[in-house]
């Protein structure tokens, strides 16, 4: 029977853990949907435009893994506050930014304080609540990260429809003095697994690098020297690998992925899912407003039908995957879903029912909800307590290069079949037939992750991991 004080740090970390989930991906999604705003402020083309979002994701992958270990090392509590501050700032500088490039470097400057957030939130939860409470607690974590998504397009596309685009920032900003108030006051102690470890530099230099030379590859593969980077990347990323296997205390146990099952293919999987699903805000955002004529708040509130449903079943799913089923077995339906919702997205058209759209993204969102927090806790649950931080980055950087290949397959698609041009009415027609191939090839992607989750074996826990730990 846990003690008051246990139960207060485990409420007082889930909700620091809430706030944070729902704060980071708001802000994204509500500048998603206000994307077409900004960019006729700004004159800027749509290529231009992705990169707001695209600044974000890469930054946050080059140095989730850095410090994700710093975190292990030094305190989970102490780098995610770190993380939270400058992540605030970041907000400030993104709400006055004057022109697209000072908002897409403003953007650059949140995903580097984000990289330090994603790695240490989920490991801190993880920390104080015993393996039989997880997957509920991370299903609540992951309810709010979908509740940030749902709350991005349809309340910041109102903000950013009355207030301006601007205001949203202001909002992130405040919710993240909230944060920091919070952890000061009402979360005491620190978790470092790892206390007393060694930091490897020089792996940390060459998986950020590996890591920026790939993403930016990936996102230039229309370019001649687009695939040359990429190669790069994966190269460094090889002997990344060879160097972590020979390093004392290396910045990530390669045997984490080499004897450890569940792990892979669950990172693997999560990788598979978030490359189809991560581009669907961008191109349905514009799908909405420009080829339907939707505004932004009507094309928020059809769009909020998929994370909608991912908020209510989200601790179903997790509780589901603490106390009656396999992880991989509800993980493995939800990606059936998904496949199913992106083969319909794929059939759009310019006269599409509406309500075809928001049923469809119901789906989607059901999918999602079903595979995020039982994987999460298949995840969390393989690893010890001196890798939880490291375990959570990974899953992370991993969940951010999917969302990176995802744009990068959007935007060599639209730079074939629209070009470096503001969208106007003669494009049109070029931007659905990239809607529907990049719809399409990201269903078929799902339907191989539908193996790749069930490849991951079993995954309960022992009774050994049972109670939470704390140093």
């Amino acid at each position: 029977m846990a003690s008051d004080s246990e139960k207060s740090l485990r409420h007082a970390a889930l909700l620091i853990a809430v706030i944070s989930a729902f704060m980071i991906p708001f802000v994204s999604n509500a500048v998603m949907i206000s994307l077409p705003t900004i960019g006729r402020e700004f004159h800027s083309d749509t290529i231009l435009l992705a990169w707001v979002r695209t600044a974000y994701l890469i930054t946050a992958a080059v140095f989730l893994m850095p410090f994700g270990r710093i975190a292990d090392i030094m305190g989970r509590k102490k780098i995610m506050r770190i993380g939270i501050a400058i992540y605030t700032l970041a907000s400030t500088l993104c709400a006055v930014s004057s022109s697209v490039e000072m908002l897409i470097g403003a953007r650059a400057l949140q995903g580097f304080g984000a990289s330090m957030v994603f790695g240490t939130a989920v490991a801190i939860v993880t920390s104080v609540y015993p393996a039989d409470m997880r997957g509920k607690a991370l299903g609540i974590r992951s309810a709010f990260v979908f509740l940030g998504i749902s709350c991005g397009p349809s309340i910041g596309g109102f903000i950013s429809q009355y207030f301006g685009w601007r205001s949203i920032f202001f909002i992130n900003m405040g919710l993240g003095l909230i944060i920091l108030a919070l952890m000061t006051w009402r979360l005491p102690g620190e978790w470092a697994g790892a206390k007393g470890e060694k930091f490897d530099t020089r792996g940390a230099f060459v998986c950020s690098a590996s890591l920026l030379l790939a993403i930016y590859g990936i996102l230039n593969l229309v370019r001649s020297w687009g695939p040359l980077l990429l190669l790069a990347g994966l190269g460094g990323l090889i002997v990344f690998g060879w160097l972590e296997a020979r390093t004392p205390s290396p910045l990530f146990d390669i045997s984490l992925f080499t004897r450890n099952r569940v792990f892979l293919f669950s990172n693997l999987t999560a990788l598979i899912i978030y490359i189809a699903i991560a581009a669907r805000t961008f191109m349905l955002s514009f799908y909405l407003q420009e080829i339907r004529g939707l505004d932004q708040l009507w094309a928020g509130l059809v769009m909020l039908a998929q994370p909608a449903v991912q908020v209510v079943l989200s601790p179903v799913a997790g509780w589901l995957s603490d106390k009656k089923f396999e992880p991989r077995h509800i993980a493995s339906l939800g990606m059936a879903f998904v496949t199913v919702a992106l083969v319909l997205l794929a059939m759009l058209d310019s006269a599409t029912p509406i309500s075809y759209v928001a049923v469809s993204l119901a789906l989607l969102g059901c999918g999602i909800a079903m595979f995020s927090s039982p994987n999460t806790n298949a995840i969390m649950g393989s690893v010890s307590n001196r890798s939880y931080s490291i375990a959570s980055a990974t899953q992370s950087t991993v969940i951010i290069l999917g969302m990176n290949l995802s744009m990068g397959i959007v935007m060599l698609l639209l730079t074939v079949h629209v070009g470096e041009v503001q969208l106007s009415p003669e494009h049109h027609a070029g931007f659905m037939t990239a809607l529907r191939i990049s719809f399409g090839m990201f269903a078929g992607l799902c339907a191989i992750g539908i193996a790749t989750s069930l490849a991951r074996g079993k995954s309960r826990k022992s009774a050994a991991d049972l109670a939470p730990t704390r140093d």
